[in-house]
């Protein structure tokens, strides 16, 4: 190591100083200082040092420059920034000191390393732009070759979408990084976000002269997060702009509205007491067989849509394949051939491509090919025209598989090998293979007319990498060596030579490897520049299969699971007829599942009062229906019977127990929050789930809430948003007779000999019994404590209120289970009676326990 090579790497370094720098020297890239440190750490390698020049001593780390991937991978999930050196200059034309220069800085929203991304996930990079009530937000995923897309909305709106993009990578401007206050930001600067420079960057990026046709030229605020995002990636990783396929500006009042409360709640993509990705709905829909299909249908269920006329047309062709089980599977078997089309594609046009993934293209390509073709032979394809027609555009593709096809082997090598490109693609490159293979022939040759001309029998021509080809004579046969032969090396028992016309054969066969390597890498960069000029096409195309894949499996999970299609209108109504939970249901034996029905209208049975005991599935049934309008929503059949579902444009959950330690927030605190967000932002179509309100204080205050709730949710004219209500106080009954559209319905429940057995059904009416003491039973807790809290509730039940139980605690009558607490003395009930226990501190309680005490202790006596 020398001491220019360490100021060249201090100077980069100065430049990038919050990234780890890999700094290309040879077949490694080392690191330095506090970066080696982080590196060997992190990566489990040694750390080593190295003198920088009088006794100076510094750490060093390398890794092999061919695992840069894997251990780039292990970087970015730790959560750094890498900045990646390359040498600029061929060791061929430079004598002193290569020039190196960092040719990209992968972050977490820039990573293209399979260790990091997941197959069936989008890595989606977010910029963000505020100013008052109004943001701006764009976005992009530069693994997939997909559009930025943006959008405007209300500030507060802003972290709901963030939430639902769920980005690898935030960019906000300097000054508002702390009012974010998110971990997965990165600042940049805020002249990145400039209007004119947004606009200019963009017009550039699409080679258009206006956005007119964007429908975003009069979205200023989106315009600034686009520019500052691709400020970023011109920043950072310059070729990834050629990923960006074009620009889509949307709305989010185009989709239905899913908070992260109620994605959670409703276990979307994650389920069960530790966030199990197996037990979530995507779990249950998809079956899909590409993860350009899965991707889609995360973004499906994470953007139900509002239009009626939509879903009922995704709805047409799930249908279509749900009628023809032969079509879909074979639609199946022709979609596990494809692969990732929309990574494959963006690696061929940012120059990344390997040979075996550009094998994979081609497969995909042809498999495409025979899906259109097997569509056009299908009789009544109505319903799946549309898809059709934009299989039949592919036109292109065609051409591209062809060429894949043609010039690269089905089992390449690396390229450089001599073994990527196929036989017959290339003269010029057959011809120089032919004199590469053909060197033992002529080898033997040579040594054959050698032989003849000196008559040395055992002369024999050899070769090893220290001195290239030889002719290697015995001893006893030197007396025979021509003069013409020059002296390469002395052995024990012979002596190797060489000739003119021996080199020049070596330097032919040398030529001829590196001259392989050479058209070979030629060759395979214009098959990947004639592929990546049909970039469009193919992600087109790419996107088309996502939506086929997604519908078979629709269709798959609607045979497989029993689930009927759903009927979608604007009326305010939501009839269900056997609904059943989609995710629970596959659990469980088949037909064991409790069926339920639901009826909700805006002008009838607005809200359902729901009472009954815990573990009997009042959650559970909330669940489904908010479950069963979503995936009607997304156009999925449902499971249930029959499924009438008046457009709902935003779900709201309210359900569990939940404190949040980090902000300092009670289970109360976080549940009074959650409500207020729903009664603040409900609207006359929103539909909303509300379990247990009011459970986290007292009894009084929670019942007083849970009231306010329902009576809010009823009278106020913005809302009368259809809803469901669970809760234990079952004083809330008595508002169905107040309350036109306010209905109750119980949880049916059958006594046995002291036992109870949950039915699971929702019938109409309320219940005054919530069957605590039996779920506890149920939960295991000790005999002892059971039947002692049978008796309790049993003296509660039969009294007043807290007082006569207070009473009977104090006399001692509670059926001789548990001995008097105090005995009866007047004076000391007296002065229990005059306690203000509400107001006291804790030290005035230890002093009136002290003196109830001492009052004890004279009566004793």
């Amino acid at each position: 190591m020398t001491t220019p090579i360490r100021s060249q790497y201090l100077r980069i370094k100065r430049q990038h100083p919050g990234a780890i720098l890999l700094f290309r020297l040879g077949d490694f890239y080392e690191t330095f200082d506090q970066d080696a440190e982080i590196v060997s750490r992190e990566l489990q390698i040694a750390l080593t040092s190295r003198e920088m020049g009088k006794g100076d001593r510094r750490p060093l780390a390398g890794i092999p420059f061919h695992s840069l991937d894997n251990y780039l991978g292990k970087l970015i999930k730790g959560g750094y920034k890498v900045a990646i050196c390359e040498q600029i200059e061929d060791t061929k034309n430079s004598k002193g000191l290569l020039d190196r220069k960092v040719v990209r800085v992968v972050t977490p929203g820039t990573v293209d390393v399979d260790l990091v991304l997941e197959e069936g996930v989008n890595n989606y990079l977010v910029s963000v732009i505020i100013d008052g009530n109004i943001a701006g937000l764009a976005y992009t995923d530069v693994t997939t070759g997909t559009h930025i897309s943006v959008t405007q909305l209300p500030t507060d709106s802003l972290l709901e979408e963030i939430d639902r993009l769920n980005p690898a990578e935030i960019l906000v401007s300097s000054d508002e990084s702390e009012r974010f206050g998110l971990k997965t930001c990165t600042t940049v600067s805020k002249d990145s976000f400039t209007l004119e420079a947004s606009r200019q960057s963009l017009l550039k990026l699409l080679g258009v002269i206006t956005l007119d046709g964007y429908g975003c030229e009069e979205l200023p605020m989106a315009l600034q997060a686009a520019g500052g995002l691709i400020h970023y990636l011109r920043e950072n990783q310059q070729g990834l702009l050629n990923s960006i396929a074009g620009l889509t500006t949307y709305s989010t009042n185009d989709f239905m509205v899913l908070d992260s409360q109620t994605r959670r709640n409703l276990e979307l993509f994650q389920g069960g007491r530790w966030g199990d990705a197996s037990f979530s709905l995507i779990a249950t829909l998809n079956i899909t067989k590409t993860p350009m299909g899965s991707r889609l249908l995360r973004r499906w269920l994470s953007q139900p849509l509002l239009d009626s006329a939509e879903i009922t047309s995704r709805l047409d062709v799930v249908g279509w394949f749900l009628s023809l089980s032969t079509i879909r599977q074979k639609t199946f078997t022709l979609l596990k051939r494809i692969s990732d089309l929309e990574r494959l594609i963006d690696r061929v046009r940012t120059g990344r491509v390997i040979p075996r993934e550009l094998v994979a293209l081609g497969i995909s390509l042809n498999a495409i090919n025979e899906l259109r073709d097997f569509f056009n032979k299908t009789d009544e394809s109505n319903a799946i025209d549309w898809l059709v027609k934009r299989l039949q555009q592919s036109v292109r593709c065609d051409e591209i598989a062809c060429l894949i096809t043609s010039s690269i082997n089905d089992d390449p090598g690396y390229l450089g090998d001599g073994l990527v490109i196929k036989d017959g693609f290339s003269g010029e490159l057959d011809e120089v293979r032919q004199v590469s293979r053909d060197t033992k022939g002529f080898i033997a040759a040579l040594e054959s007319q050698e032989i003849s001309k000196t008559g040395i029998r055992n002369l024999k021509i050899g070769y090893n990498k220290i001195f290239g080809y030889y002719i290697e004579v015995t001893r006893s046969n030197l007396g025979k060596v021509p003069m013409n032969y020059e002296r390469r090396q002395t052995l024990t028992g012979a002596e190797r030579f060489t000739t003119l016309e021996l080199r020049r054969l070596e330097e032919l066969i040398a030529n001829a490897k590196e001259s392989i390597e050479t058209i070979e890498k030629a060759l395979f960069r214009q098959i990947c520049q004639r592929v990546s000029e049909a970039f469009s096409e193919i992600l087109e195309v790419a996107h088309t299969v996502a939506h086929v894949d997604v519908f078979a499996s629709f269709a798959e999970a609607a045979e497989r699971y029993g689930y009927e299609r759903p009927q979608l209108d604007n009326s305010g109504v939501i009839e269900i007829k056997g609904g059943r939970h989609p995710i629970i249901e596959p659990q469980l034996s088949p037909g064991t599942f409790v069926t339920n029905d639901t009826f909700l209208s805006i002008d009838e049975e607005q809200i359902h009062i729901i009472t009954g005991p815990n573990m009997s599935g009042k959650s559970t049934y909330l669940r489904q229906v908010a479950l069963i309008i979503l995936m009607a929503q997304i156009g999925s059949f449902v499971p249930a019977q029959l499924a009438r579902i008046g457009i709902v444009d935003r779900i709201f959950t309210r359900v569990g127990l939940q404190d949040d330690l980090a902000t300092g927030r009670s289970t109360f605190m976080v549940e009074m929050v959650e409500t207020a967000n729903i009664l603040n932002n409900a609207t006359k179509k929103s539909f909303v789930v509300l379990d247990e309100i009011g459970r986290g204080t007292s009894t009084y205050d929670g019942l007083s809430i849970a009231q306010a709730v329902v009576e809010h949710l009823h009278d106020n004219s913005r809302l009368g948003c259809r809803t469901l209500f669970a809760t234990h106080y079952h004083e809330l009954t008595k508002l169905a007779d107040t309350f036109a559209k306010v209905r109750n319905y119980n949880v049916s429940v059958i006594e046995e000999s002291g036992r109870v057995v949950f039915l699971h059904q929702i019938i109409p009416g309320g219940t005054d019994k919530s069957y605590g003491v039996h779920v506890a039973q149920l939960a295991g807790l000790p005999y002892e404590v059971v039947t002692r809290a049978k008796c309790i509730l049993e003296d509660l039940e039969n009294g007043s209120g807290k007082m006569p139980f207070i009473k009977n605690l104090l006399l001692g009558n509670l059926r001789g289970i548990q001995p008097a607490l105090f005995p009866l003395h007047k004076e000391i009930l007296e002065e229990l009676g005059r306690l203000d226990v509400q107001n006291m501190t804790p030290i005035d309680s230890i002093n009136a326990l002290h003196s109830l005490k001492e009052m004890l202790e004279k009566e004793k006596q």
